[in-house]
């Protein structure tokens, strides 16, 4: 499998990866946890190694199976998870504080099974906290050694900016897909 790489940072990921978010939410999940962790194990074979999942997956149900996965295999993969997304009883709602990034980075860690991060994404930026800030606990995190890289997801062009200049980010992801097409919908409005 040929190798990409992602940002200037020193990331480099194969060329295809793993989003293991159906394993066990939406899409028409959950998967039986055999044949998840088969479908993760066969990517590997074929030389897939990065798995992206987050905190929300399940919730945390994606990021326990990503670990079970990997356990024995961490040096073989690159985990990328993301955080900035929370279930309360009023529905989804984000979190972008440095309290909140820091706990859910430890938690991550602990789900995964894993000592650092290779990928630390905010999953979607919150409307109270400016990127500035959220993004300087990321860089904390990275100084600590939590976490290797940094990226943004569902971000505006202003807002990855902003990010960006408190650590350079590695990725920036935006879903667009058979399922998604809101990037085409933001795209016209735009022009």
């Amino acid at each position: 499998m040929p190798k990409r790489a992602l940002g200037k940072q020193g990331l480099e990921v194969s060329a295809l990866g793993l989003g293991c978010m159906g394993l066990s939410a939406f899409y028409g999940a959950p998967t039986e946890e055999g044949a998840a962790l088969a479908v993760i194990h066969r990517a590997l074979e074929l030389g897939v190694t990065l798995l992206d999942t987050s905190d929300i997956y399940g919730p945390f149900t994606n990021e326990e199976l990503v670990g079970r996965a990997i356990k024995g295999r961490r040096e073989q993969y690159t985990i990328a998870t993301k955080c900035g997304i929370v279930f309360g009883p009023g529905g989804p709602s984000f979190d972008g504080s440095r309290a909140h990034v820091r706990a859910a980075c430890e938690a991550s860690l602990k789900r995964l099974g894993i000592d650092t991060i290779d990928l630390y994404y905010l999953h979607r930026v919150d409307p109270n906290t400016p990127v500035a800030e959220t993004f300087a606990e990321m860089k904390a995190l990275q100084a600590e050694g939590k976490v290797r890289h940094v990226g943004i997801s569902e971000a505006s062009p202003d807002d990855i900016c902003a990010a960006h200049a408190v650590t350079p980010l590695s990725a920036v992801q935006l879903e667009w897909s058979l399922w998604t097409r809101d990037v085409e919908v933001r795209c016209s409005e735009r022009s």
